[in-house]
């Protein structure tokens, strides 16, 4: 007969009961979250990495990019805390997931009408996921340590490693996808000043600059989205039978603890905006602001602008995946080794070193005209800017 251990934590108020494996168990449902997220992302991250070239006419990809972003900043103030409350963690990300599978669904009929309001949509229900994810990854990280006598926040930092393995690893999964399903039957060659339009010098609109970027046919795109589709759909499937709700490990304990001491009714969203900026007048966050901006930016410039201007441009659309391929090898494995890494470092030198990455590839991209003879400067571009990305994403997070 198993044994069972009681642990307490400032989190969960009281003492929680558990048998013996239960780190096995709580493990299991680190990687079930990661495999999902892992499914949903292999659909997301590379459908949005071919916007802005199979839905390029008038900007439409961009803009419902733009678009998911700008659903997503409203999100962040106003709906994390207020799904979590009334759907807990676990049902707010299977509700979120399913925002996802619309902006995928949208790409059979991509129009302004569409993909707009789809983008939206998936930026309404990004924020309380990824705050949902993060909370429980939280959580059970410090109910592990506690159980297992562990350093409490070497064990959160190696459970968001995990996750970022396997998430980053959607992007070679989801490409590997892509550039199979794309991949033309012909090989069309094109002139060398056709290049010239091409890295820094590629202007959107420009015929010279559409005509080097070769858009695939609707047959192969349709086939592309039912695949990312089925993808997107497994993700909820696999929270809803895999993942145990967090009240097993103090989720209910942790708001009723809260409620005694505040007595008070659920924070509103206008009050939980109010705090939002009262906090931002911290200086430690002021500080941490423009990391989070800058991660949005590189985010948007490598998945818009280099796979269109630098891979589209000199070497196919259908080639994308094959270099963001790269791009999510070196993210995944660094993703994961950071966590180890900054036990060694600190954050800081992470960040300089980050910061110093992508500086050095932005002078490349200046300076370097792509042509298909130099393919190797495109792997080689995606493999360090995936590693200043595992920075930035597992760091920050």
């Amino acid at each position: 007969m198993e044994k069972e251990k009681e642990i307490s934590t400032p989190e969960s108020g009281d003492g929680l009961h558990f048998k013996a494996t239960e780190s096995r168990r709580m493990m299991k449902n680190v990687l079930a979250i990661s495999f999902a997220f892992l499914c949903l992302f292999t659909a997301f991250q590379s459908m949005s990495a071919l916007q802005s070239s199979i839905n390029s006419v008038d900007g439409l990809g961009p803009i419902s990019l733009a678009s998911l972003y700008a659903g997503l900043v409203v999100s962040c103030m106003f709906l994390p805390t207020f799904l979590i409350k009334r759907l807990t963690v676990k049902y707010t990300m299977m509700f979120s997931m399913l925002c996802y599978s619309v902006y995928i669904a949208a790409q059979f009929y991509p129009e302004f009408a569409t993909l707009v309001p789809a983008g939206v949509i998936l930026g309404l229900g990004a924020a309380p996921m990824w705050s949902a994810k993060c909370t429980y990854l939280t959580q059970v990280g410090k109910v592990y340590a506690d159980f297992t006598g562990r350093d409490e926040e070497a064990t959160v930092v190696r459970f968001f490693g995990i996750f970022f393995l396997l998430f980053q690893s959607s992007a070679v999964i989801g490409n590997l996808i892509s550039s199979s399903v794309l991949q033309s039957d012909k090989n069309s060659i094109l002139p060398n000043s056709t290049f010239e339009k091409c890295g820094i010098m590629f202007c959107p609109g420009e015929d010279a600059a559409e005509a080097a970027v070769n858009k695939p046919s609707k047959e192969k795109i349709y086939t592309l989205a039912t695949v990312y589709l089925i993808c997107a759909l497994a993700a909820p499937v696999v929270i809803f039978f895999f993942v145990d709700p967090l009240s097993r490990y103090g989720e209910k304990q942790k708001k009723s603890k809260k409620d005694s001491v505040t007595d008070e009714e659920p924070i509103s969203g206008m009050k939980l905006l109010v705090a939002t900026f009262s906090h931002m007048a911290n200086p430690l966050q002021m500080l941490i602001i423009p990391l989070t901006f800058w991660s949005g930016i590189e985010q948007a410039y490598f998945g818009s602008e280099f796979t269109r201007a630098f891979i589209a441009c000199s070497w196919g659309t259908e080639n994308i995946g094959y270099v963001l391929m790269c791009f999510g090898v070196v993210d995944a494995v660094s993703s994961y080794a950071f966590g180890y890494v900054i036990k060694l470092t600190g954050r800081i030198p992470l960040f300089i070193a980050a910061a110093t990455m992508n500086i050095v590839m932005l002078i490349v991209f200046f300076e370097w005209m792509p042509t298909p003879d130099e393919k190797w400067v495109l792997f080689v571009s995606a493999g360090v800017w995936g590693m200043s990305d595992a920075v930035w994403q597992t760091q920050i997070n």
